[in-house]
């Protein structure tokens, strides 16, 4: 059974997919704790569940690595990131760039999704950047998190088709749609060893 700790910003709509998912006796991971960098309201479908929370807040350290080095440590209190079976952690909507630290200490073994069809639109405005450049088919991407921003190697993408007139609101939330079971199948295929996160990324770095 795989062990999932999942961090969140706000309002936690892929965590609620993945506690869903995790409630089958079938599904072959659990989430373990699910973390914020603040008192984010999706943290209630956790503690609605009975998974453990935290909450680490940027401004309460010195440095953005000092910080990663608290998350981390809140992470590996429940045995994500320690021992033979890593786990996974899973950025469900965390709305920060992780430290270099900590993506070190976890990746590959490190996930996040991206409202946008990767390499095409990385960074924070992924909807709003693709309609700007008048494209026709966005989507979403779940990937490996590196030390860049969106550069990890891709595990999964959905295709969204861009409609006429459709602001950015209404596509990401079509968006949206596609990034809950995406993100619920593509952790199941890890912990099924269908995806194998080492040897994608070594193929990726090659």
């Amino acid at each position: 059974m795989l062990k999932l700790a999942v961090l969140i910003s706000g309002g936690g709509s892929n965590l609620k997919a993945l506690i869903e998912a995790a409630a089958d006796p079938s599904y072959p991971a659990r989430i373990v704790c699910v973390g914020s960098d603040t008192e984010a309201p999706g943290l209630e479908h956790a503690r609605a569940a009975g998974v453990p929370t935290f909450v680490v807040r940027p401004q309460d350290s010195d440095s953005r690595e000092e910080w990663g080095q608290l998350l981390a440590a809140a992470i590996q209190e429940h045995g994500v990131g320690t021992g033979p079976e890593p786990g996974l952690v899973v950025s469900a909507g965390l709305m920060r760039i992780l430290p270099a630290g900590f993506v070190r200490e976890f990746s590959p073994n490190l996930i996040n999704t991206h409202p946008a069809l990767l390499p095409l639109f990385p960074g924070a405005h992924a909807v709003r950047d693709a309609l700007a450049a008048g494209a026709t088919e966005t989507g979403v991407t779940v990937h490996i998190i590196d030390e860049g921003v969106d550069t990890g190697p891709v595990l999964r993408q959905a295709h969204v088709e861009v409609q006429p007139e459709e602001t950015e609101e209404e596509l990401h939330e079509r968006i949206k749609q596609l990034e809950r079971p995406l993100l619920v199948r593509t952790v199941r295929d890890i912990a099924l060893d269908t995806l194998d996160l080492v040897q994608i990324s070594q193929q990726h770095q090659s």
